[in-house]
């Protein structure tokens, strides 16, 4: 399982080095391989690949006229990047989506359970704080699932 925030950097060539809490966990259920995306362009997803492969499979079940679909499989792809850990635990992150997400100097990676979210400081703590605070709505909705 996936979870915490690890400050890390992005460096000069575009690569994150994934924390080391993420990546032990990841090299050792997942393997080296990764999908980069993001759907909004405004932050980074980082999966490892047999989680994407699990997604693909949900999403062949799924009309291929399906709008929604279209639009996720549209975005995803528009920034997405099949890559590899290095040995060093880099990735290098697609230049339209360094650019569109502001992945440049210090980043927050969040642990999502099964898949990494990679954000401009600056950027998380408007959207956590500003606009999308946790509510009591939240709360609620939550405890209604048992949570």
């Amino acid at each position: 399982m996936l979870r915490g925030n690890h400050p890390a950097r992005i460096d000069e060539k575009g690569r994150l080095k994934i924390p080391n809490g993420f990546r032990t966990l990841i090299e050792s259920q997942y393997g080296a391989e990764l999908f980069v995306t993001s759907v909004t362009g405004e932050y980074v997803r980082v999966y490892p690949m047999a989680v994407w492969l699990e997604i693909e499979r949900k999403l062949a079940q799924v009309p291929s006229t399906n709008p929604s679909k279209l639009r996720f499989l549209d975005r995803v792809n528009f920034f997405g990047q099949v890559a590899s850990m290095d040995a060093q635990g880099r990735v290098v992150l697609p230049q339209m989506l360094r650019e569109s997400a502001a992945m440049a100097g210090e980043v927050s990676v969040l642990g999502l359970q099964n898949h990494l979210a990679v954000w401009n400081q600056k950027r998380l703590h408007e959207r956590l704080f500003k606009k999308e605070p946790f509510t009591e709505e939240d709360g609620r909705a939550l405890s209604e699932l048992g949570i």
